[in-house]
């Protein structure tokens, strides 16, 4: 006997493990707000098209247990599947005032844990239409000499538009036209930016001197209005020409007032002038008075290049340019450069010794340098040698090459850097040159510099002492060249060798190099020393919040791991429960503290760890309870209204329990109904002995609600200790269908409703209800119907569109209204009571792919079974097709269309029924269907069957 229980629970133990209602996240985009689609698109429901400054709104409809979180992002263009840092959290993106650069491929993704997170996108097309700009141009030739001339001109119309314009050239209120005109030619030039068409007028006649007006039209799309610009034509018409008053480059001193002057010289109609700046916009105090544009009291920050255009829409505009330079001048340095030649980093007499000087100048070319020695000018002359710019030195650099030096050399020398008749005030270096002035540098750091230690968020100084005569500035860098100081800078110059950082970080750690300065000593091999920064932070940990749920008398384990410290070891590591001492034997502080004990009532509360190290000390904290995890509602419950009378209506809440075993038995819930934050129920859910089971359904019928108000309802799980958080969702009243009801015994999908029936949110497309009247001129041939089952045009019918963008094997459900079958036994024989689904089809073309009808019946998991299928192409005309079911529960009819391999596959329905009893036909050729298991699971193997065979044998026997 032992025998034959091991043989039947190895044939039904595969098929008996599952999830429950546990299901990965399932996503569909929905249009709402003020979309407005392009009838070409309307085979496409993933183009969302909307007017410029209207508002865009899209739902990610989510389906999956636990509910799915949904995180919108967008992408620029469609072939990209990169998401953008910044999203929005949120099942509805909502756009205000939509712009053309917000158009682009915008992503759902939902995620619950549970599977892989599902992603769909859509794209968002702006239409938009600006108001045309029209130029004209003209040419002037010769032909045969100088007896003839023509001449010819051209107004050229350009618009941006989405979609693309449709334009229309009228004289004066005649729309001209090509064919009818030999003077005029309409084209559409090669390589302009934007939509642009040309009205070209040949050989100028007495007539073509009118108003010629461009219409661009988008045809009315998103309602937006044709727009239109007229332009006058005139024998006088001429471009614009511009005269500037000042010269193309002007430099100027701080503190003056500029006025740049534009004169219009020519052109009609009258030109208008405009000033810009590059780069950056026109500074805030800047005047413009007609083609004037004055500027008061210029600084630095005023420099640039000022444009001056001239437009008349005649020609091409005309630009003058202004550069500006304001004059500054600052940071005056110098060299003294020993004898190069003889590789010397000191003053020796009988050698060469340049002096060199340099000032950041603006502009560099026009600074005049000047030396003096002991005061008095000095001249080019055979032992000193004046470079007004030292091609060995940076540009802009003045140097001073004194030949074979002599006693008589030893001076002060002094460089004097100006702007010649400028009120820019000079600026003056003075350098002593003796025998005991200029000694090469030395660069040193202090006993103890070398490594530094600082706590994180303090303040350090590193240093580099320097000395030498005269004492040059300290450089300070990273030695990782990838690195940047603190400061933004990549080098940071100091006086003194000393670099002084505040609030210091972690990211700070490493090491720093001092170098003296090239400059402000003598130019020679420079000193370089380094300096070890170490930055001592807390102990980093891991997890910093556990939450930690048990049941009561089993071993709980709280570990707290050290991720990175420094310095690395640890000094103390203390436990507490809820502010109070625990003690833990342990002899040193390890690397991963841990605390282990038995859950009792009275160690409930939160545990901190706290680990110290001589840079300070950081917690990981812990809540430690019994209480159970929080109910999980399941929001895809099917049909949970039911209306009472008096307006009254019920609601059939459903949930799961998160974890339930992870705790005590939980015995039952609080729940409470509320209303304007008011409790209108408060009450306990008795499970009267049944334990939650993970993954398996819960419910609760929620009585006495008024219809059409929404309520809050709060849930929280109770086990014998204790009581868990409460979790709330709104509940809404939505208008239930009884569906069938006896007046909907055949739905033809002429409401708009469809009868109850609704689109499956986890297919890749959608059913679309048509009618004759209705269809895409640009349809595919030879597929699909013409008019619904009855044969007239106004009659609507549901079909699937095959053409573009669907895919092979691409399917779209459409799903019946929820069936509340009753207990009531069906005929003898059978259990169950039988319904007859009846339908028209229509599978007409090369491509048609296959329709399945199948059974889905809900109870704590929905399961689907094919009851009828077909496929292929099946002829021009609408055929009927009927069959029994015999469903052992609530249930719903699903119309599965699988597209086929090309666009020629158009699949329909119409005229569905569902009635109680079986079909009374008698040419019905479909057999009852009784749900036994569900269709996804595989076929017993023979083996499998055999072994149940000899099973029922032996216990027969």
């Amino acid at each position: 006997m032992e025998l034959l229980w091991i043989l039947l629970f190895s044939i039904v133990h595969p098929y008996a493990r599952g999830q429950g209602v546990y299901a990965p996240a399932n996503a569909q985009i929905v249009h709402s707000g003020a979309a407005c689609n392009v009838k070409e698109d309307n085979i496409s429901e993933r183009i969302y098209t909307i007017k410029e400054g209207d508002t865009l709104v899209l739902q990610c409809i989510v389906k999956g247990h636990p509910r799915p979180q949904v995180r919108w992002t967008k992408t620029a263009g469609s072939a990209s599947d990169k998401f953008q840092e910044t999203s929005i959290y949120n099942e509805t993106l909502r756009i205000e005032g939509i712009q053309r650069v917000q158009g682009g491929r915008y992503y759902c993704k939902a995620d619950n844990g549970v599977g892989v997170a599902a992603i769909k996108s859509i794209r968002v097309d702006v239409q938009y239409l600006d108001t045309p700009v029209l130029t004209v141009h003209q040419t002037i030739s010769d032909v045969r000499g100088s007896y003839y001339q023509e001449k010819t001109v051209f107004l050229r119309c350009t618009v941006n538009s989405n979609p693309p314009a449709r334009f229309i050239w009228k004289r004066g209120d005649m729309v001209i036209e090509q064919s009818k005109d030999n003077g005029v030619d309409i084209y559409e030039p090669l390589y302009t930016q934007g939509e642009t068409k040309v009205l070209k007028l040949k050989n100028l006649r007495l007539k073509d001197f009118a108003d010629y007006t461009c219409q661009v039209s988008v045809r009315n799309v998103c309602n937006i209005e044709d727009k239109s610009v007229t332009f006058k034509l005139t024998n006088v018409t001429s471009p614009p020409a511009l005269r500037l008053s000042v010269n193309e480059t002007l430099v100027v001193d701080p503190g003056r007032d500029v006025t740049l002057t534009c004169d219009v010289t020519a052109g009609v109609p009258r030109p208008t002038v405009t000033w810009s700046r590059y780069p950056g916009s026109l500074p805030l105090s800047a005047q413009v008075r007609g083609g004037s544009l004055i500027l008061r009291a210029v600084t630095a920050a005023d420099a640039g290049f000022y444009n001056c255009t001239a437009v008349n829409n005649v020609g091409n505009p005309a630009r003058r340019n202004v550069n500006l330079i304001v004059r500054a001048m600052s940071n005056l340095t110098f060299q003294i450069t020993p004898d190069s030649n003889k590789d010397s980093e000191s003053i020796q007499m009988g050698r060469d010794l340049k002096l060199s000087c340099h000032v950041d100048a603006t502009p560099q070319d026009k600074v005049n340098y000047t030396w003096y020695k002991n005061g008095a000018p000095v001249y080019n002359s055979e032992s000193l040698i004046l470079l007004r710019s030292d091609p060995d030195m940076a540009p802009g650099t003045s140097s001073l090459e004194i030949v074979d030096m002599k006693f008589r050399d030893l001076a002060t020398y002094s460089c004097v850097a100006n702007f010649p008749s400028s009120r820019v005030t000079e600026l003056r270096v003075d350098v002593n040159i003796s025998q005991n002035s200029v000694t090469p540098p030395v660069l040193v750091v202090p006993k103890g510099g070398q490594l530094v230690s600082v706590r994180e968020g303090g303040s350090v100084d590193l240093v580099c002492l320097v000395d030498g005569k005269p004492r040059p500035p300290v450089l300070w860098s990273r030695m990782d060249k990838d690195l940047l100081m603190p400061s933004g800078r990549s080098v940071v110059e100091t006086k003194d060798g000393r670099l002084s950082l505040t609030n210091v970080s972690r990211d700070m750690m490493g090491m720093y190099r001092c170098q003296t300065a090239p400059y402000n000593g003598l130019n020679i091999k420079r000193r370089e020393a380094q300096v070890q920064l170490s930055v001592q932070y807390p102990p980093m940990l891991d997890p910093v919040f556990q939450d930690v749920r048990s049941r009561y008398k089993q071993m709980v384990t709280l570990r707290c791991v050290v991720l990175r410290s420094n310095p690395p070891r640890l000094t103390t590591v203390q436990w507490s429960r809820n502010g109070e001492s625990v003690s833990v034997s342990q002899a040193e502080p390890k690397e991963t503290p841990e605390m282990k004990f038995r859950l009792e009532p009275s160690n409930n509360g939160s545990y901190e760890c706290k680990v110290s190290n001589a840079a300070g000390s950081s917690t990981c904290t812990f809540n430690v309870s019994a209480r159970p995890y929080n109910a999980e509602f399941y929001f895809d419950t099917p049909n949970p209204i039911r209306i009472l009378k008096g307006n009254n209506y019920t609601y059939n809440l459903q949930w799961t329990q998160r974890d339930p075993e992870a705790t005590d038995r939980i015995i039952g819930y609080w729940i409470n109904v509320r209303k304007n934050k008011q409790n209108i129920l408060s009450k306990q859910i008795d499970l009267k002995g049944k334990e939650p089971v993970k993954g398996v359904l819960l419910s609760n019928t929620i009585s006495d609600l008024r219809i059409p108000l929404s309520y809050e309802v709060r849930l929280a799980p109770i086990t014998t200790y204790s009581t868990g958080d409460y979790v709330s969702r709104i509940i809404q009243y939505s208008e239930p269908y009884t569906y069938p009801r006896p007046s909907d015994h055949v739905c033809g999908f002429e409401d708009e409703r469809i009868c109850g029936f609704s689109q499956d949110r986890s297919d890749v497309f959608d059913w679309t209800r048509q009618n004759h009247l209705t269809q895409n001129p640009k349809r595919s041939p030879n597929t699909g119907p013409e008019t619904d089952r009855s044969g007239t045009k106004e009659g609507y019918y549901m079909y699937i569109e095959a053409s573009r963008p669907r895919n092979y094997g691409d399917k779209a459900r459409l799903l019946s209204p929820l069936f509340n079958v009753t207990s009531v036994r069906g005929p003898k024989g059978s259990g169950r009571v039988p319904y007859c689904v009846s339908f028209y089809y229509h599978m007409k073309g090369r491509h048609i792919g296959t329709l399945n009808v199948l059974l889905r019946v809900n109870s704590i998991a929905s399961v689907d079974t094919v009851a009828w299928t077909k496929s292929g192409h099946q002829g021009p005309d609408w055929l009927k097709a009927f069959f029994d079911i015999s469903p052992s529960g609530p249930f719903q009819i699903v119309f599965e269309a699988i597209r086929g391999p090309n666009y020629e596959g158009d699949i329909a329905i119409d005229d569905v029924s569902i009635t109680k009893g079986k079909c009374t036909q008698a040419s019905s050729v479909a057999s009852t269907v009784l749900i036994g298991r569900s269709a996804s699971l595989p076929p017993l193997p023979l083996a499998s069957w055999m072994t149940f065979a000899l099973c029922c044998f032996l216990l027969y026997r």
